[in-house]
């Protein structure tokens, strides 16, 4: 397991320098909005959040993170408004039998309101040379089944199968009719997570949206495919500096997604107590953001996190989740 260890992260540090010299790879899938993170604390890390233990958050990450903590079930909600005044909310669920000595079992719901009314026409023979044709009344969601079990006291392994739609309205056609805009497909994530041994160093691997094309009309496309590689640590494990009821998480991830360029991702979060914290991330390659920052709060099995996230050229994003935990 050592070998592993060590061959993983050599691959992990080749694709974090491959990152230099990445190429720009636009227009190359659809359902893009699998690619907008929804997990506060996960955002306010800059989504580097591979190998952190996100419990049920983690099924929209990595879903090897699920089967990190002993409590029997885990909920978390998520809402953000993002651009455009679209609306996306999240749901996760997990949940541990006997202890989980079956694994952890787990159910995630993502779903996207596209906000503001857009209105469809067709062609027609009048002074403006259209009419509408109503509302189109877009939409998209994403239900997923997950599954982790540790292999070993170190080694855990996860995997989803999700579910897939989006609905772009319908089209009134001249001499055709009308037409319902609506694909749908089944997707799988798959995650790795070791713990290395050497203090609480932990590395791990993610692919998330591998399906079939998927097709509209004459055209084809597929998912947003990406591959993760991620270490983290609690850095307090090298220096006695801070008192042992603080923490300092660093975590990093080098991204390769298909559609766009490879980029890095920094997350930085300070625990006091396991009470509260305070969250910062970095993304590289972006256009629309590079920084993003946080803080969350926990007691009695509730924790409220929050992210904010200051756009180029869009108003900011803000993001909120409440977990629970029995």
């Amino acid at each position: 397991m050592k070998k592993i260890a060590f061959w993983g992260i050599g691959l992990f540090l080749l694709l974090s320098l491959s990152t230099l010299n990445a190429q720009i790879k636009y227009a190359q899938t659809g359902y893009q909005f699998l690619s907008v993170d929804t997990d506060a604390r996960a955002e306010a890390l800059g989504s580097a959040f591979t190998t952190v233990p996100g419990r049920s958050g983690s099924l929209f990450y990595n879903p090897a993170g699920i089967e990190n903590g002993t409590d029997m079930f885990d909920v978390s909600i998520s809402r953000m408004q993002w651009i455009a005044n679209i609306t996306y909310n999240a749901l996760a669920f997990t949940f541990r039998p006997e202890g989980g000595d079956y694994g952890v079992f787990g159910l995630s719901v993502m779903t996207v309101d596209y906000g503001d009314d857009i209105y469809g026409t067709m062609v027609w023979g009048n002074s403006q040379g259209f009419i509408e044709t109503g509302k189109i009344n877009a939409s998209s969601m994403a239900v997923g089944l997950g599954y982790s079990k540790s292999l070993t006291d170190r080694f855990t392994v996860g995997g989803q199968v999700k579910f897939v739609t989006q609905h772009l309205g319908r089209s009134v056609i001249p001499g055709q009719g009308v037409k319902k805009n609506l694909t749908d497909v089944f997707a799988f994530d798959f995650g790795t997570l070791y713990k290395t041994g050497f203090k609480s160093l932990v590395f791990g691997m993610s692919v998330r949206n591998f399906s079939q094309e998927i097709r509209y009309e004459e055209k084809s496309f597929q998912l947003p495919l990406t591959f993760k590689m991620g270490l983290s640590m609690d850095v307090t494990d090298l220096t006695t500096i801070l008192p042992e009821n603080q923490k300092v998480l660093v975590a990093f991830d080098a991204v390769h997604p298909r559609s766009a360029a490879e980029y890095l991702n920094l997350g930085v979060e300070y625990n006091y107590e396991n009470l509260f914290s305070l969250r910062l991330g970095y993304s590289s390659s972006k256009y629309l953001y590079s920084m993003s920052y946080g803080f969350g709060v926990q007691a009695y099995g509730i924790q409220l996190d929050y992210a904010f996230v200051p756009l180029v050229d869009f108003d900011s994003i803000n993001r909120f989740t409440v977990r629970f935990s029995y």
